[in-house]
């Protein structure tokens, strides 16, 4: 009981602080009472009808997701950490207390918790729409995304990480951005989700060799994969990432492609060197707009880059999508080796069932060092005195 009523003095503290201080060009809720925050687990029980299967949306790596209906029929989503998690509470605690701190139309909305006797539990909003890779690796689903609606999503996410490594009170870099961690809303507009991995970095702090990975393979940028060097950039490059699936309509590594097409990555810059990135659209498009479609693919290459400080910025990444004259520099090779990692995939992470695995595991500390640190804006490299946590 003890560390649930530390937790909840924690949250009351923050919230005298100020709920959802935000700032950007979101509207604050003018803070409330902490009451608010906090729901009775009778409560959440009668609205998921006792946690039942048929109200099941998906299974997260902390544990499962429901639907809940609330008394002023309110639909919710209820995020149940499960009671056997060993490192659940760190990830809970952090979840609710980044997402106190933010506010944006891009970001999900937390409503409150729940933290009475064993139970932890985090209450959203509800998407209708799950996740994106729901519609987008299911070739039955895909066709609900045209190529306007997949353009609109990539600005969409961009615009919540500009958010969070920019705007936000403390820069957040979020560490597992994914297909399965963008929830869809009625109008198949992208909110990023699963906050349990995000890291806060106050103030100037600029340093963070972390010790332990945690994220999804096949997304994970090289530098933070094999030596645990975290910054807005590792954000970026799972980013990149992700825009090679959105406009290809495929995961990032399918063995059952073969070949060189397995690795997205790979043979995304096979393409682009030979002249015929559009190869890599989508062919269930009926259409699709071949300007918009190459800017995308050279997109997620230079946010692919191997050195850290030749990716773009969040900021840099706005621009270039909403400039009609901007004219996007030529991507070197993409960072290709190490970015899987070199463990297997312990467990996931979303609010809903996601096909990639997320993976949390022990490395050695790197060395501060590193050839590829350079400081030439605040988003190329972003360090932190926080403690990782084992």
């Amino acid at each position: 009981m003890g560390c649930f009523s530390g937790l909840r003095c924690c949250l009351e503290k923050t919230l005298k602080i100020g709920r959802r201080g935000g700032g950007g060009d979101e509207d604050d809720d003018g803070g409330g009472d902490s009451c608010d925050l906090f729901f009775e687990l009778r409560t959440l029980q009668i609205a998921t009808n006792f946690f039942s299967e048929l109200n099941k949306l998906g299974h997260g790596g902390f544990g499962p997701v429901y639907k809940g209906l609330m008394p002023n029929g309110q639909e919710v989503a209820v995020k149940k950490l499960s009671v056997s998690s060993r490192q659940g509470l760190k990830e809970f605690t952090n979840e609710i207390i980044l997402l106190l701190k933010i506010q944006h139309k891009n970001l999900v909305t937390l409503l409150g918790c729940c933290a009475e006797g064993p139970e932890k539990m985090l209450v959203y909003e509800y998407l209708p729409n799950k996740s994106l890779d729901y519609f987008l690796f299911d070739k039955r689903k895909s066709s609900a995304l045209d190529w306007l609606k997949r353009f609109q999503i990539v600005i969409g996410i961009v615009r919540g990480l500009l958010y969070l490594h920019e705007e936000a009170p403390e820069r957040i870099i979020h560490r597992d951005i994914k297909a399965g961690n963008i929830l869809l809303d009625e109008e198949l507009n992208p909110k990023i989700s699963d906050f349990g991995l995000a890291r806060l970095f106050p103030g100037e702090d600029t340093h963070l060799d972390t010790f332990r990975i945690s994220g999804t393979h096949g997304y994970m940028a090289p530098e933070y994969a094999m030596h645990g060097y975290l910054s807005v950039k590792t954000d970026v490059f799972s980013f990149g990432v992700l825009v090679l699936e959105i406009v290809s309509g495929r995961k990032n590594h399918d063995k059952g492609l073969g070949g060189e097409k397995a690795d997205l990555l790979s043979y995304t810059w096979s393409l682009f060197q030979a002249g015929k990135v559009l190869e890599l659209v989508d062919p269930s498009l009926a259409k699709c707009n071949p300007d918009e479609a190459a800017m995308c693919i050279q997109l997620g290459l230079l946010c692919c880059q191997a050195a850290v400080a030749e990716r773009p910025n969040m900021n840099s990444i706005h621009l270039m999508l909403s400039s009609d004259s901007f004219t996007l520099p030529r991507p070197g090779k993409p960072g290709i080796l190490g970015r899987r990692g070199r463990w297997t995939t312990t467990n996931t992470s979303a609010l809903t069932d996601t096909n990639a695995g997320s993976t949390s595991t022990g490395v050695t500390k790197a060395s501060a060092g590193s050839s590829f640190v350079e400081d030439y804006s605040r988003n190329s490299i972003s360090y932190s005195s926080l403690d990782e946590g084992r």
